[in-house]
């Protein structure tokens, strides 16, 4: 299978991520903190969503670049991604699904104009097989994004767990995308995270979350300003 070709060559440098966008007010919030991509999760196969499609789209259509609405979903078919993106006006998606090489060939044709990011999942012993999968899907994507596996949930992101960096760290390595870390990250990790992975951007869900599932304003400006310091002394 030949690979289409890509149109995406993005100098990411630095991104700062914050998914599980509830409403209006916590986007504008979030942008306001200096947050570059703001992340809906959406058609998910574990956890709950946090936000209607409709009220998605809505949030997304206000943004101006450089900051982006980034769709976040456990969809695994081209033309339900597809269509999804249109439904949202999103230009970047993130698949966290089981996507086949198939599906993304598919998904780069009919839509050369959208962002992929694809998930690389950490489990216990399978730094091997990610290295792998990079080779594979490295020819149909435009990122990676780095989570966390929780074996008590099965979820595959927003689980408040960190996972071995430097698996991480060779990610980053043999990549010959941008590498987006997630997974547990806090304002008072953040920037040993960075320092020790070296990645192109950084994602927080619950760890800048208070306990009513709100995002704290305090954590998303603290996590931003630790982000940030540590990003200034790492090469990418």
């Amino acid at each position: 299978m030949t690979s289409p070709e890509l149109v995406h060559d993005v100098a990411m440098k630095g991104i700062i991520q914050i998914a599980g966008v509830v409403d209006q007010d916590e986007a504008q919030m979030l942008v306001e903190a200096g947050v570059d991509w703001l992340g809906f999760p959406l058609r998910l196969t574990v956890h709950q969503e946090d936000i209607s499609e409709s009220e998605a789209a809505r949030i997304i259509s206000s943004l101006s670049p450089p900051t982006y609405g980034i769709v976040i979903t456990y969809a695994d078919c081209a033309v339900e991604i597809d269509g999804l993106c249109q439904k949202l006006g999103a230009k970047h998606i993130q698949l966290h699904g089981e996507v086949t090489i198939e599906e993304l060939y598919s998904l780069r044709s009919m839509a050369p104009e959208l962002f992929v990011t694809k998930s690389l999942i950490v489990r216990e012993y399978n730094g091997t097989g990610l290295m792998d999968c990079v080779r594979e899907l490295a020819p149909y994507v435009d990122a990676f994004i780095v989570d966390t596996f929780d074996p008590s949930t099965g979820a595959c992101g927003a689980t408040g767990k960190t996972h071995d960096w430097s698996v991480s760290r060779r990610l980053v390595e043999v990549s010959p995308h941008p590498v987006i870390l997630a997974g547990g990250l806090r304002p008072d990790n953040v920037h040993r995270a960075i320092l020790e992975v070296h990645p192109a951007g950084v994602d927080a869900h619950t760890g800048v979350e208070s306990l009513d599932g709100q995002k704290d304003s305090k954590l998303v400006r603290a996590f931003v300003t630790e982000a940030r310091r540590a990003f200034c002394h790492i090469s990418i």
